[in-house]
């Protein structure tokens, strides 16, 4: 059995809006629907998302195009930066390195590296229990998948971040729970 874990696709970012209602921009729904037909070659027989509509978007897509079922799972939503102001790009992404490099610490948001990746995996090792048939696809965010890959050896959080694009996603044999395969862009 396999976990996908999905990267959402790409959201219209409204700087007056929190992230976790940005919608998807229409390029982000065309990619969505890019994503699935990549989707294809798996035996997903459930969809989750998280609460943040960029996700529950991205997963109705893939569901609307391979037919089955999704719903929401708490605890898979991106790290916990509501009390973030918007920045600008270059700002953001060196304080996204800081908060890889010193994951004990709150360097930005309200939780640290640590505390977002203990969350997700509770989330996501449930999830795995819960299934024992069948791929799971997964649609989550790059911060928190970043740290996930990591954990199982896929390479440094900060790079795996820096590189899945929106959407990408990878692939997890949940037996030997080893990182096969990560698809950092789908065109």
């Amino acid at each position: 059995m396999n976990l996908l874990l999905i990267k959402h696709a790409r959201p219209a970012v409204d700087p007056a809006m929190p992230p976790e209602q940005w919608p998807l921009s229409d390029e982000g729904r065309a990619a969505a629907a890019k994503l699935a037909d990549a989707l294809r070659a798996f035996a997903i027989r459930q969809i989750f998302h998280s609460d943040e509509v960029k996700s529950i978007e991205t997963a109705a897509v893939i569901s609307s195009k391979l037919n089955m079922p999704f719903e929401f799972r708490a605890d898979i939503h991106e790290h916990d930066r509501s009390n973030v102001p918007h920045m600008r790009s270059g700002e953001f992404i060196s304080h996204i390195e800081l908060f890889f490099r010193k994951p004990d610490e709150l360097v930005l948001g309200k939780e640290t590296a640590n505390e977002c990746s203990a969350r997700f995996r509770k989330a996501i090792d449930a999830i795995i229990a819960e299934h024992d048939q069948g791929d799971i696809a997964v649609v989550t965010h790059g911060t928190a998948m970043a740290l996930y890959l990591a954990q199982l050896g896929a390479g440094k959080p900060f790079d795996i971040w820096r590189r899945m694009g929106l959407p990408s996603f990878a692939v997890i044999d949940t037996q030997s729970m080893k990182c096969s395969q990560i698809v950092d862009r789908v065109e």
